[in-house]
Order: structure tokens, then C-alpha cells, then sequence
């Protein structure tokens, strides 16, 4: 079923386009969780929770992409359950990527201070346009698809080492454009 098609069912009320959300995006939501929380029970809530959620925002919302309005609403959830879930023991998964980007992303309360949150998005955005596409891709699916490291390595037959230092490359050109731009980090 089309995108179009299910968000229609979403504002007709239907609870089909629950049934037909899980069928076509169920195992990408649950990728995109495991990926940040690696575990399979805490991943599936944050799935159910999407559906939730997508059914309460829509009506009023119609998204453009509803792949990327879903994937932003379980990528939140789950940063969220991580986050619950880190101030009872620590984690490796989310923890590692988290830290990889806080050193060219700014942090919350100084955007809020300098610039408005969306106006970063579209520098981010922008900044992602100048990519070649496989270094494009490359970078969406370590820091919003949670990918990691190794599992990229092998799929691009490199090293995790050598990959490693390409994400730095890209980290370090992400935050001179920022920069660049004024934000300050």
C-alpha cells in the first residue's frame, strides 16, 4: 500500500493503517530502535508506541514522507528509553553515538540560545547536500539509523578503524560548517 494511502486511512480514522504501517514499515521502525537500545522487548514497545503516537498526530498532521515522520518518532522514543534506561546502568549502543556527535553538534540549551532548532536542521540539511551520496548515506545510517560501526565496515569492505576516521572526517567538516554558519559549538 502507498504512503499516501495509509496516511489517508490514518484520517478517515481507520485502524487499518495500523495493521498496514506495522506491514510495511515494522521491521525498519524495529531496526532503527534495536540499533540505539539493542534490545529486542524495549524495541518493540518503542515500535508500539510509534504506532500510537502516529495515530494521535494524524489528523492534524499529513507528513510529506511518512518514512521519515515514523522514523523520527521511534528514533525519539527510543533515544528517550535509552535515556531512562542509562540512569540505571550504562550502554554502549545510543552512549557511542551520542558522543561521536556531541563534538561537532551543539548542545541543546546553546542552540536554543544562538539559533532556532529547526534553522539547525536545515544547516545540517543543507551540509548533508554537499556530500557525495555514498558519504551521504554513509552518514545517515551511523547517526539516524544508529548502524553500527563494524556492521557498515563489513557491508563497505573496510575496517572499522578506517571507517572509523572517515566518520571523523565527516564529523570534523559537519562542525567547520556549522561554524561557519555561525553556530557555535
Amino acid at each position: 500500500m502507498e504512503d499516501r494511502e495509509i496516511i489517508n486511512l490514518y484520517w478517515s480514522r481507520n485502524e487499518a493503517a495500523i495493521g498496514q504501517t506495522h506491514t510495511k514499515y515494522g521491521r525498519l521502525l524495529h531496526s532503527i530502535s534495536y540499533n540505539i537500545l539493542s534490545n529486542h522487548e524495549d524495541s518493540q514497545e518503542c515500535v508500539n508506541d510509534t504506532y500510537q503516537k502516529a495515530w494521535n498526530a494524524m489528523p492534524p498532521q499529513r507528513p510529506d514522507s511518512l518514512t521519515a515522520f515514523l522514523g523520527r518518532i521511534v528514533r525519539n522514543l527510543s533515544i528517550n528509553c535509552w535515556h531512562k534506561a542509562r540512569a540505571q546502568k550504562r550502554s554502549n549502543g545510543a552512549k557511542e553515538l551520542l558522543l561521536e556527535l556531541a563534538e561537532c553538534v551543539p548542545d541543546k540549551n546553546n542552540v536554543e540560545k544562538v539559533i532556532e532548532a529547526r534553522e539547525l536542521s536545515e544547516f545540517i540539511s543543507d551540509w548533508l547536500c554537499t556530500l557525495s551520496q555514498e558519504n551521504r548515506v554513509l552518514f545517515l545510517r551511523r547517526y539516524w539509523y544508529g548502524v553500527p560501526l563494524k556492521r557498515l565496515a563489513h557491508e563497505y569492505g573496510t575496517t572499522p578503524s578506517k571507517l572509523g576516521s572517515r566518520m571523523y572526517r565527516l564529523r570534523q567538516d559537519l562542525k567547520a560548517t556549522l561554524e561557519k554558519e555561525g553556530v557555535s559549538i
